[in-house]
Parts: structure tokens; C-alpha cells; sequence
């Protein structure tokens, strides 16, 4: 069986940073031979700035300003197949929210508090973390975006203990599933 079939159009991995989007992307291209994008990179690129450069210089609303653009530019008709991993904050405009379901199956990757902690703490490109207390601002980024990535979710899926192939093949089997199951 040829490893896209029954699989949608795109692969959207949502969640907190520090939960392995871009990880479990990279796999998740790898497995599948679509192209992976990463809404980050993609505004980087763009801008020829860094995330932390742009919150510093335009401040945060300039940045959810740009990744509803590059969401929209994503959301253009006949454009292949891809793995899209998305910023954590893109949830927060409704308008996101509607784009991103209709980018195909969403995968909310989640981890613990104390696991995106380790896994961010040596990144000093993460300008919501660059505070007294970046325990409570993950706390709290949790308790205010956890619903709205719940509300999107075709698959939620917890990241911690897990090989990154694990998650990858639980992906796929998944999307897989929900797809056959709606024909």
C-alpha cells in the first residue's frame, strides 16, 4: 500500500513549544516523502528576522499577525500534500483556528510541564520563556491555549516517553483510520 493513502491533504502538527512539532514533522517527512513546513521558519525567512527579533521590534502582535499570513498563503488551493508544523501561539485568532481544520488532520502533540521546560531550557529563541518564571508562563500558556487546541484536534496525542518514530507510525495509523472510516 502505497504510505499516502487514505491520508488527507496535510498533516498539521499544533501544540505548545517544546512538544516535538518539528521533531515528529521531520519524521513524519521522512516516512511519508512530503515536505515539511515550519510556520517559524517560514516567517524567519520571510522577515529575514528571528522569532525573538520580531517579538523585540514589532512586538507580539506584529508575529500573529504574520503567521495568520502565512497560514493563509498554506491554505491557497491545489498545493501539495505536506507536513505542516505550526507555531504554538497560531491557535489563539479564531480565524487560525478555522484555517488550520481546513488544512487537514490536526495532531495536538502535548508534554509536561517539566518535560518543555527541559526541552527548551537551552533555547534562547523562545521570547514568551524569556521571563523571571518560565514554569508559570508555560502553566499558563497551557490553561489559556489547551482548550482551543482541544477544539481543533482530530488526534491529541502525548509526546513523553515516546520515540519519535512511535509518534510518527501513531500519526499516520490514526489519520488512516479517521479518513477510511469517513468514506
Amino acid at each position: 500500500m502505497n504510505p499516502v493513502d487514505g491520508l488527507p491533504k496535510n498533516i498539521v502538527l499544533i501544540g505548545l513549544m517544546g512538544c516535538g512539532k518539528s521533531t515528529v514533522g521531520r519524521k513524519l517527512q521522512g516516512l511519508l516523502g512530503y515536505p515539511m513546513i515550519d510556520t517559524d521558519h517560514l516567517i524567519e525567512e520571510k522577515t529575514g528576522m528571528t522569532i525573538p527579533e520580531i517579538f523585540a521590534r514589532r512586538g507580539e502582535q506584529a508575529f500573529r499577525d504574520l503567521e495568520s499570513a502565512i497560514l493563509q498563503e498554506l491554505s491557497a488551493p491545489h498545493t501539495p500534500r505536506r507536513i505542516i508544523a505550526t507555531g504554538g501561539g497560531i491557535v489563539c485568532r479564531k480565524a487560525n483556528r478555522k484555517a488550520l481544520s481546513k488544512l487537514g488532520y490536526v495532531v495536538w502533540l502535548q508534554a509536561p510541564v517539566d518535560v518543555i521546560l527541559q526541552r527548551t531550557s537551552r533555547n534562547r529563541d523562545r521570547p514568551l520563556l524569556q521571563t523571571a518564571d518560565p514554569r508559570a508562563k508555560v502553566e499558563q500558556l497551557l490553561l489559556e491555549r489547551s482548550p482551543l487546541y482541544h477544539d481543533i484536534a482530530d488526534l491529541e496525542l502525548e509526546t513523553a516517553g515516546l520515540e519519535t518514530e512511535e509518534i510518527a507510525c501513531g500519526i499516520l495509523e490514526s489519520a488512516r483510520y479517521h479518513f477510511s472510516a469517513q468514506a
